[in-house]
């Protein structure tokens, strides 16, 4: 990874020419579009032309916007109060609110996420504990969806522990380092102080606060399903080997990052995400021809309050595997047949 400061003074500026070279010439591509031979083709060229305007447009307006923000803090130097926290809450909600409003149109999604019903005592205490959120990793831009619907939804303040390459894109790269946030760079092992830094982000937890962690360590191909059985019983650990078998739609979980998390805030509340929808589209091929995509994207949350969470790591690793195999249930009861592509 570049150093910020060349990432700064390249990716940001690169990033910002390339949007109006796109939008100057996107009328050229948009004749060239209609010479692609068949009409489905045609319709996919134009959809993605359409979405990459109007990713490119969010990604510069959210990079000056940031400007402005640094600016208004005295040039960086009030970024961490309160106040300049949440006004950059506020940019990442835009930001995303405004990809997936283009995303669902574009696209033809149906978002559609299904919650057990709150108590009187829970819905009042909804925001004045923080929560801890462990999310299958599953399809193209599923941790998006995830952090808007905390944001514009629920109205929390996610942590995300989260790629590093994701720092190549200029706008999330100079946002989200300006919020609390960890990097991690899968492969680097146990040592690469993963596990450190999530304790770090647990440990400050606000009432609001959502500490968002994808215990898969990477998004679901059958390929690291095998890799990933591989890999315990290779430490071993034949037990969770076998009940990583069983699970057909997940990868098993990391559970070391989610305990420590649980550990750190005590206090915290657990969320288990369950999604479906787009986690078939797993190479570019495959999201080419699924254009339109007309598709429902389904998802369930389950709230465990932090009285109910098991005491002592092996019980807590058996209930972290038991919530895995009941999200792989759901998934495989709820997946909705792909529709052909228009």
């Amino acid at each position: 990874m570049p150093p910020r400061i060349v990432r700064r003074l390249l990716f940001a500026p690169l990033l910002i020419l390339i949007s109006i070279a796109f939008l100057v010439l996107s009328p050229l591509l948009l004749l060239l579009a209609a010479v692609v031979p068949t009409r489905a083709s045609r319709r996919r060229v134009v959809r993605l032309l359409y979405f990459g305007v109007a990713w490119l447009v969010a990604e510069s307006a959210t990079l000056f916007a940031s400007l402005g923000l640094w600016i208004a803090s005295g040039f960086g130097g009030r970024l961490s109060s309160e106040a300049n926290q949440e006004r950059h809450y506020e940019l990442v909600g835009w930001f995303l609110g405004k990809l997936m409003t283009v995303a669902t149109r574009v696209f033809r999604l149906t978002v559609e996420i299904e919650e057990p019903p709150l108590t009187p005592e829970e819905a009042a205490a909804r925001l004045t504990r923080p929560v801890i959120v462990l999310s299958r990793h599953a399809g193209p831009g599923d941790s998006f969806l995830l952090v808007d619907q905390l944001l514009n939804r629920y109205g929390r303040r996610p942590r995300i522990v989260m790629k590093g390459a994701l720092q190549f894109d200029p706008s999330l790269d100079v946002m989200i380092n300006r919020l609390p946030h960890a990097f991690v760079w899968p492969g680097r092992g146990a040592g690469s102080g993963v596990t450190d830094e999530i304790r770090r982000l647990a440990s400050s937890l606000g009432p609001t606060g959502a500490l968002v962690i994808f215990p898969e360590g990477g998004n679901f191909t059958p390929g690291r399903r095998i890799r990933a059985i591989k890999r315990l019983e290779a430490n071993q650990q034949f037990t969770a080997a076998e009940r990583a078998r069983e699970m057909d739609n997940l990868l098993a979980p990391r559970t070391g990052g989610a305990i420590a998390a649980i550990e750190s805030a005590p206090t915290a509340d657990v969320i288990f995400v369950a999604h479906t929808g787009l986690d078939d589209l797993v190479t570019v091929r495959d999201i080419w021809r699924s254009l339109p995509m007309e598709q429902t994207l389904r998802s369930k949350w389950w709230r465990v309050l932090a009285a109910d969470v098991p005491q002592g790591r092996d019980k807590q690793v058996d209930w972290l595997y038991d919530w895995w195999e009941r999200i792989d249930k759901w998934i495989a009861e709820n997946r909705p047949a792909r529709t052909p592509a228009a």
